[in-house]
């Protein structure tokens, strides 16, 4: 019983990826956007391009995952970057894959708010699978807003050990 419990569990944990699976739960849509609040502190002067980028992703945080998906209905991780960037008129790829290919690599060091993060979370054919954009970082601690198949659209600390493993690279495209 034991052993099976423990397969299952590792089974869940490696099914958690941009692309693993649809999974089907109902959300409140309710747009929780704390981030804004902290925007409202800052001058006009102050409030970038990432900034407002960010704040556009944060709001869709709890939207369900959707292959695919661009819309309140469902999103996927690239869906997410996607929607997000062109609601702020600044182009993007659509694909993880596509946007990987633009920008510039920066070390982690280096990563700021608005930064893309990108991962391989399966063992499919190709390299990036899964991306994320980021939206603070304070201390070393590197927080993104990514969907994933089994929790949506969440912000997570790269500093978990799944996401740490997963890591790639960082990209610049602002």
């Amino acid at each position: 019983m034991i052993k099976k419990l423990l397969i299952l569990s590792i089974f869940s944990f490696l099914m958690i990826s941009c692309g693993s699976s649809k999974n089907v739960r109902n959300y409140s849509t309710s747009k929780t956007v704390h981030t804004q609040e902290k925007a409202e502190n800052k001058t006009k002067e102050e409030v970038t391009v990432a900034d407002k980028i960010v704040w556009t992703a944060v709001s869709y945080k709890g939207i369900p995952y959707r292959f695919g998906g661009t819309t309140e209905q469902g999103m996927d991780c690239s869906g997410l970057i996607y929607t997000s960037f062109q609601q702020r008129e600044v182009p993007i790829a659509r694909t993880s894959r596509e946007m990987y290919a633009q920008g510039t690599s920066i070390p982690l060091r280096k990563v700021q708010r608005g930064d893309l993060l990108f991962f391989k979370t399966a063992r499919k054919r190709g390299k990036v699978n899964h991306v994320g954009l980021v939206t603070s970082v304070s201390n070393g601690d590197i927080r993104f807003i990514h969907s994933t198949s089994s929790k949506g659209v969440i912000v997570t600390s790269l500093h978990e050990d799944y996401w740490k493993r997963a890591f790639i690279e960082a990209k610049r495209v602002l």
